[in-house]
């Protein structure tokens, strides 16, 4: 007689609560969501809003197998998430605060995972529920208070690189006097787009091709002074083109620099990542002698 081999069964996720939640979660947020999807359309510091949900669902279906195996347990204290979302939505629309608003949507979202799911669900959840955080824009205060250092920073470090170029120079505040012609650095050149879109793709990037916790977390706070001296080497580029050409320093050949920039950036983000790899590889081969 052959016996026969019974292959683990999958535990059934509960849809029937996942299908009622997230009915709910369309209908409470329709108009927070619309908005939010058009912000990502409209404004160009937050063209990467697209992905964050899409990358954040494939993580998820990556995940299938071992959330498949997760045997449910709902947890009610997941329903204090829930009201704490719900409540902060109202709040929100009562003082007409868009980013509170948003932010009560991936609260809520947590609370559901959390009540649905339990403890265990929620922290293979984690990463991907974190990565929602990226599609919402920052504080109207807090993005100005940061474009405006960071117009600052592009202009003094321009400014520098240009005086050690021998190209004369003289800035005012965000200005850059320059033989040819003046140039402004504005929001869109302060290089907040790039930063935001700079430290999610860390994030990313770090997930899928590093699994160091510590080399993660330094290749994520790299991107600050990468995303810097990118932007203040656009500027610094911008007012040699002046010179030579001053037309090109606007409109298509601008916006491609701009491109151009962070890929470079963005390359010099994965070059440090080689850098750190062999770095931790030598110590440990080191120590183990």
């Amino acid at each position: 007689m052959t016996p026969v081999l019974e292959t683990p069964s999958k535990n059934k996720l509960p849809w029937t609560g996942i299908a009622w939640f997230g009915v709910l979660l369309v209908a409470c947020y329709a108009p927070v969501l619309k908005a939010l999807v058009r912000q990502w359309n409209n404004d160009p510091d937050m063209g990467h809003g697209f992905f964050v949900p899409l990358i954040a669902g494939f993580i998820i279906w990556q995940r299938r197998e071992e959330l498949a195996a997760i045997q449910p347990e709902p947890n009610w204290w997941g329903l204090l998430v829930v009201a704490w979302g719900g409540l902060q939505l109202m709040l929100a629309t009562l003082g007409a605060e868009l980013f509170t608003a948003r932010m009560s949507f991936v609260v809520t979202l947590i609370g559901v995972v959390w009540t649905l799911g339990g403890t265990v669900m929620l922290k293979k959840l984690a990463f991907p529920l974190f990565l929602l955080f990226f599609m919402l824009p920052i504080p109207a205060v807090i993005y100005s208070a940061a474009t405006f250092k960071l117009q600052i920073l592009a202009s003094q470090l321009a400014d520098g690189a240009l005086t050690v170029l021998s190209i004369p120079v003289l800035r005012e505040g965000n200005v850059l006097e320059l033989p040819n012609q003046r140039l402004s650095v504005v929001d869109a050149c302060s290089g907040i787009r790039s930063l935001l879109s700079l430290t999610f793709l860390s994030l990313v990037y770090g997930y899928f091709f590093e699994r160091k916790t510590w080399v993660r977390v330094v290749l994520f706070f790299s991107t600050i002074p990468i995303a810097i001296i990118a932007n203040a080497s656009r500027v610094t580029m911008t007012g040699i083109i002046t010179q030579v050409k001053p037309e090109l320093a606007e409109g298509f050949f601008h916006e491609a620099e701009g491109w151009v920039i962070f890929m470079v950036a963005l390359g010099i983000l994965i070059v440090w990542h080689q850098m750190l790899m062999r770095g931790s590889n030598f110590v440990a081969a080191r120590r183990s002698r």
